[in-house]
């Protein structure tokens, strides 16, 4: 008796428990909210909303919010501008969380209304990018880049960065990781950011750099600060680039890391995802048993969840039975999946989608995997009929590459079967099906090619935005530096004219102080006609490394033109880092210039090969050169002597120590030469290539006015037929 009294008891306890948990479940509501200043009631945008469920958001323009939450939830308010502020859920009526510490300007003047307003303003911009980012790529890219324009040319660098990260976001959609990871990248330049890591190491995984990857989550895992959600997700992320680097051991740690964590803070859905995963991981150690245990822990978790959700862990898990030859196993989970896949209302048929992938999960790509596990059995008359509905769904939804599948099955099941006259007829209809798909190919990569170009032309005019706005900010402070120097040339005619007063002895230092304002003045003016020198030449580099990716696209080679473009980024990133300096390292520009020889290359590899000598003798470390200075004899070289050549022609770049404190550089090229290339070339190219020439006399002398003829440039032809063009460039070491 006491027994059973026990035993009603705990049965009691447990069904009041899992009541309450169902209730709690039941009890989910979408959470309205706003967050605001405290101080001057001004709505805070972009501020990031989670719980300890996994739920997590930001707020819009006008600093609001929707959330999924129960009643009792602890919300978490946080953002780089203010302490983090804890608010917990008591009721399902709208909240308003109140921040203080915001930085305001108390007054509330006219000019902080309309910061705020720009603020609001440019928020609504990237709201409006992300709501079209499925739907719309090229209005998407819009709004991106009106939110830069907005910013103007000293806009904020946190907005900078929430616009290049959103950019970000929009390329990692449309799986064009290359330019996701260059836009994190510098959006993380502009500003750190927690979220922005995590989608740049994302990026990495996605486009399998696994070793960048596991550095960015193994420095994120130690960050304190980061929220439960996050941490679950680092862990994840940080055991899938193991995975993907060959350590199943560490993966299998991290894994287990991120399930305990989302135990805790019950978040479900992460939970599913990680038992997958560490499943995946024993499979892939053989580790059968331990990775069935983990795979019916998310098939239970997932079944709790949305059908589709539960449908794609239903497909993984029978993905596994495959693997063990447990075909039954296997067949039964499928029809489970189809079933419950009948009943999920499917979405609006779109056009072309005869590109349907191998990971996506229909009723036509089920029906041919149950006939496939059939067929493995040598059930053949059972495989017929799921073969016959695979290719009939497959057909309605015209996805062209599960029919062609299926339709080939059927044919090779009816010849196995001795039925030659239908094998005959359905491999005739998997020709015809072939021949649709191969047209059908070629329209998407003619369309892919088209979108290329589109995403090509809207990045150049996002970074020529960035690039003019770093310009405007380095004419701004130049601009600054100038008028400081005329107020205290002013304050020195000042004080020069009180003490003339004083007599002859005063007057000989007002002359002293006029000299040597003098020659600030003319250092200050050789400063700007460097910089504005510099300011010119780069832009034409730019154009002419523009027209290389340019041609890779036209050509289709998006691979090609991926790498090209990687590398240009590098090449201008240096570039863009170098061209504040006078001088820089040699060894620096050595490096600047044999990068820019390989893009072009790449792009004429059968117009020239290039040579690079170093004499050993020199000292390279102790040598300074002004930056851009050798590129562009280097580009005339290879742009107007050696593209002309009928044969291969050849570039050698060579150093050499003159005397102890001077070495030679000499770039010579067996092109056309001079005098044919003038005859080649039109007004304008000619117009073009004199004022780069110019530019660079101009750099040289002013260069040797300030630092006592460091440079000197000879040009010559190569031979006494007026062909080929040899540079030489004497530079002293300081």
């Amino acid at each position: 008796m006491p027994r059973t009294k026990y035993f009603l008891v705990l049965l009691l306890f447990s069904f009041t428990a899992v009541t309450s948990q169902v209730k709690q479940r039941e009890g989910a509501f979408e959470l309205k909210g706003s967050v605001v200043g405290k101080e001057n009631n001004a709505p805070l945008s972009g501020v990031g909303v989670s719980n300890q469920r996994g739920s997590y958001t930001t707020t819009n323009g006008l600093g609001e919010f929707r959330i999924n939450v129960v009643v009792g939830d602890r919300l978490q308010i946080e953002s780089p501008d203010f302490q983090t502020v804890y608010y917990t859920i008591k009721n399902q009526e709208d909240v308003k969380v109140l921040v203080e510490g915001y930085e305001v300007n108390k007054k509330g003047s006219l000019e902080d209304r309309d910061d705020l307003g720009s603020k609001i303003s440019h928020q609504m911009l990237l709201d409006s990018a992300l709501r079209y980012k499925k739907s719309n790529i090229e209005k998407s890219l819009d709004f991106i880049t009106k939110s830069i324009l907005q910013l103007g040319n000293r806009g904020d660098k946190g907005q900078m960065a929430a616009s290049l990260s959103t950019l970000g976001e929009i390329y990692h959609y449309h799986k064009q990781y290359d330019l996701a990871i260059a836009n994190y990248l510098d959006a993380l330049r502009n500003k750190k950011s927690v979220k922005t890591e995590i989608l740049l190491g994302k990026a990495y995984l996605m486009n399998k750099e696994y070793k960048k990857a596991e550095v960015i989550f193994n420095s994120l895992s130690k960050d304190a600060t980061t929220i439960p959600y996050q941490k679950v997700e680092i862990y994840e992320s940080l055991g899938d680039a193991n995975m993907g680097l060959g350590k199943n051991k560490e993966a299998l740690a991290n894994y287990n890391l991120g399930l305990e964590l989302a135990k805790r803070n019950l978040i479900t859905p992460k939970m599913t995802d990680l038992n997958s995963k560490i499943g995946n991981a024993y499979a892939r150690d053989n580790k059968m048993e331990r990775a069935a245990e983990f795979y019916d822990s998310s098939l239970e978790l997932a079944s709790k969840q949305a059908p589709q959700r539960a449908v794609q862990e239903k497909e993984k898990v029978a993905d596994f039975y495959n693997q063990k030859s447990q075909y039954s196993a296997e067949i039964e989970l499928r029809k489970k999946s189809l079933d419950e896949l009948n009943k999920i209302p499917k979405s609006k048929p779109t056009k072309n989608r005869g590109t349907t992938t191998s990971d996506t999960i229909t009723t036509q790509r089920i029906n041919y995997k149950i006939a496939n596990a059939y067929i493995a059995q040598d059930k053949l008359t059972e495989a017929i009929p799921y073969l016959e509905q695979s290719i009939k769904e497959a057909d309605a939804e015209d996805d062209l590459v599960v029919q062609k599948d299926a339709t080939r099955k059927l044919s090779e099941v009816y010849k196995y079967k001795g039925e030659y006259s239908k094998a005959l007829e359905t491999y005739q209809q998997y020709v015809s099906v072939v021949d649709t798909l191969y047209v059908r190919k070629e329209q998407e990569i003619s369309r892919a090619a088209r979108f290329n170009r589109e995403i090509a032309a809207k990045q150049s005019r996002i970074s020529g935005l960035e690039q003019e706005r770093e310009l405007s900010q380095s004419k701004y402070d130049l601009a600054l530096t100038e008028q400081e120097l005329i107020a205290e040339n002013n304050k020195r005619q000042t004080w020069v004219i009180y003490s003339l007063v004083f007599g002859l002895l005063l007057m000989g230092l007002v002359v002293f102080f006029f000299y040597r304002s003098n020659k600030q003045q003319k250092l200050a003016n050789n400063l700007l006609a460097l910089k504005s020198l510099r300011s010119q030449m780069n832009p034409h580099f730019i154009f002419n490394a523009l027209n290389s990716v340019n041609n890779y696209i036209a050509k289709n080679d998006e691979r090609a033109a991926n790498r090209f473009l990687s590398d240009f980024s590098m090449l201008m990133r240096s570039v863009l880092e170098n061209s504040e300096e006078d001088f820089i390292p040699l060894s620096k520009e050595l490096d600047l210039l044999e990068l820019y020889v390989k893009l072009e290359h790449s792009r004429f590899p059968d117009k020239f090969e290039y040579h690079l000598y170093v004499d050993e003798k020199i000292e390279i470390d102790k040598f300074q050169i002004p930056p851009m200075l050798l590129q562009p004899y280097i580009e005339n070289a290879i742009w107007h002597g050696l593209r002309y050549k009928e044969e291969k022609g050849f570039l050698k770049i060579e150093l050499h120590q003159k005397e102890e404190n001077e070495i030679l550089i000499t770039i010579s090229d067996d092109g056309i030469g001079r005098k044919k290339s003038g005859e080649l070339k039109t007004s304008n190219q000619k117009k073009q290539q004199s004022k780069g020439m110019g530019n660079i006399k101009k750099r040289i002398a002013i260069l040797n006015d300030m630092y006592k003829d460091r440079i000197t440039v000879s040009i010559a032809d190569l031979f006494e037929d007026e062909t080929g063009t040899k540079v030489e460039l004497t530079l002293k070491r300081e």
